[in-house]
């Protein structure tokens, strides 16, 4: 299956990309793709990736054993500061 990662602030930085396609396998969850990520930018994205948050298709993950379906949308979303 194919998904969609995009990533923002921090994390495309350190992605080097804004999105990008991901290919896991047929009932992949959140944690195989971040495995994959840290495996596809192993430079600096690892680090990003210990304070980040994610939302799959616009939901806030909580569970990072969620599985995933094709065409999926995970964003990459680092701590924001901000008041």
């Amino acid at each position: 299956m194919t998904i969609v990662v995009r990533y923002f602030a921090s994390a495309r930085a350190a992605a080097g990309v804004d999105e990008e396609k991901v290919q896991l396998p047929s009932g992949a969850s959140v944690a195989d793709a971040v495995s994959e990520l840290r495996r596809l930018h192993p430079e600096g994205l690892p680090r990003v990736l210990d304070a980040v948050s994610y939302l799959l298709d616009g939901v806030a993950v909580r569970d990072l054993g969620r599985v995933l379906v094709d065409g999926a949308e995970l964003d990459v979303l680092p701590p924001f500061a901000g008041g």
